[in-house]
């Protein structure tokens, strides 16, 4: 079986997200069951510098948008530390913008007001994008039977597949391109791709596409709808959040869609790399560790968490871990109402993250106020995300959806215990400590059911408690959680599954 994956970030290349995780590590396990698996991915800037980086090939083709022809090369390296391969569709005009320094990203751009903005030609970015991963396997004639397709920006490249390049002026490559089948993963829903209508011509697709069972949604060209609609099979990153993305408070308007096309419908959980999460190799580590081991590592990592973060080194002092997008998502309305009492009574706070000015400025303002308990850096280092999964006792997320959620999974894998609020993966991944779950030592965490601030603090008061008052319950919870299977090898058999029967059915 050979598989192609296409997304618009990978990690080791560029990252914004957990897609970029799952894009980065689910190949390579797929590619350790047997099956013949590649990668494409735009060449942006960042692509450049990687600790692999690509290398250009004599592949060219060219792509109409609008009245102008886009002229695209593929480049070609490998997963890190794996022989994957992985090509990079190269557009300058396109791709090669994002710069760090002057607040430039592959989405978005800071302006001078320091707001987050999209660029304004997303949807011309992602359509070029979308069709190159089709001309990417004529050129390197790599004919795969399942296109694993991930989130909005490749989501035109199964209307173009069925509308376009099964149609092919040439038939030996008409046949070629009907042979595919399509997977296409949702990993968050209210990240959709919505662009005005006008769009649509400028991509090559006919207006007949839009309307509102195919390209069109609200009257927008919706990129995601199109992945919903034109794939031969859907997946999402959870259970619970493949049920509720059907429903009218988390489906984002297409519920739908997403309700006729329920029995294409997968969830499965995301794995974990442990090559790259493992606290017993991590080299951002000061002290190493494993579930045996967990009692003299980790204080070693919490004091050095502490001193990286200027917090007072104190071994029982609770330390609370955060990293995430700082966005309403992930719930820091809720961090805002809730943490501030905890410091009060001498919680420390250590985060990691960027995104939203206002909850930046609700941050800054919070360690102004307590200087001495909160620790903030407000930007990505993946360097401190493994410190402060490795150094925190307790790491927080309030989020009010998650469609999976990667780091409660690694703080599991460092013995650090997670507040969660239970949806989406998180409700998949985290068993909260009642008292049933604690005698059948099932316990790997707190939950809380409702978005509310008052269950949050229930939530994390009975973590705080437990870790204050009663250490042989909380190495328990500890160790239970430790001891899960979270690794993408569970996860890629789900996925070759699901693509067997695929292949078998159509």
């Amino acid at each position: 079986m050979k598989c192609l994956h296409a997304a618009s970030e990978v990690a080791g290349f560029a990252k914004t997200g957990g897609l970029a995780d799952v894009v980065g590590s689910l190949p390579a396990a797929l590619a350790n069951r047997g099956i013949d698996c590649a990668v494409v991915m735009p060449l942006y800037r960042a692509c450049r510098s990687a600790s692999v980086p690509p290398t250009p090939t004599e592949h060219r083709f060219r792509l109409p948008i609008g009245e102008r022809m886009f002229e695209g090369r593929l480049w070609r390296s490998t997963l890190p530390d794996t022989d994957v391969p992985i090509y990079f569709i190269e557009q300058p005009d396109f791709f090669d913008r994002d710069d760090a320094e002057q607040g430039r990203g592959i989405y978005q751009f800071t302006t001078s007001a320091g707001q987050r903005q999209d660029y304004d030609d997303n949807s011309t970015r992602y359509g070029f994008f979308a069709r190159a991963v089709l001309e990417m396997i004529r050129l390197t004639n790599f004919w795969p039977d399942i296109l694993h397709l991930h989130d909005w920006p490749t989501g035109l490249t199964p209307a173009y597949l069925r509308e376009v390049y099964q149609r092919h002026g040439k038939p030996a490559l008409r046949g070629s391109y009907a042979a595919i089948r399509t997977v296409f993963t949702i990993h968050n829903l209210a990240y959709q791709g919505a662009f005005p209508p006008d769009d649509l011509p400028a991509l090559g697709l006919p207006w007949n596409l839009f309307t509102y069972d195919k390209l069109e949604s609200y009257g927008a060209l919706n990129y995601l709808k199109s992945g919903l609609v034109f794939a031969d099979l859907l997946t999402t990153v959870s259970p619970m959040y493949a049920k509720e993305i059907q429903t009218p408070e988390h489906g984002c308007g297409l519920q739908g869609v997403l309700k006729l096309r329920a029995t294409q419908m997968h969830g499965i959980v995301n794995g974990i790399d442990g090559n790259i999460w493992n606290p017993a190799t991590d080299p951002a580590l000061t002290g190493n560790y494993d579930v045996n081991t967990v009692g003299q590592g980790k204080p070693k990592c919490k004091a050095a968490l502490q001193a990286l973060f200027k917090l007072e080194v104190s071994p029982r002092t609770p330390l609370l871990g955060m990293v995430s997008r700082l966005a309403s998502q992930k719930g820091f309305d809720l961090v805002e109402q809730v943490i501030p009492d905890y410091l009060r009574r001498g919680v420390q706070l250590a985060l990691l993250g960027d995104g939203d000015k206002g909850y930046r400025d609700m941050l800054l303002r919070l360690r102004e106020q307590f200087p001495t308990q909160v620790g903030l850096h407000l930007d990505y280092s993946e360097a401190i995300a493994h410190q402060i999964e490795a150094g925190a006792d307790i790491f927080l997320m309030p989020s009010r959806y998650e469609p999976c959620g990667l780091n409660q999974l690694y703080s599991l894998k460092y013995g650090t215990i997670p507040v969660v609020h239970t949806t989406g993966g998180l409700a998949d991944t985290v068993i909260d400590a009642t008292s049933e779950s604690i005698a059948m030592c099932r316990a790997t965490g707190f939950a809380f059911d409702t978005y509310k601030a008052a269950a949050f603090d229930e939530a994390l008061r009975r973590a705080v408690q437990t870790y204050r008052d009663s250490p042989l319950l909380w190495k328990q919870i500890q160790e239970t959680g430790m001891k899960q299977d979270w690794s993408w090898s569970r996860s890629a058999g789900e996925y070759e599954r699901l693509y067997r029967q695929l292949l078998q059915e159509l």
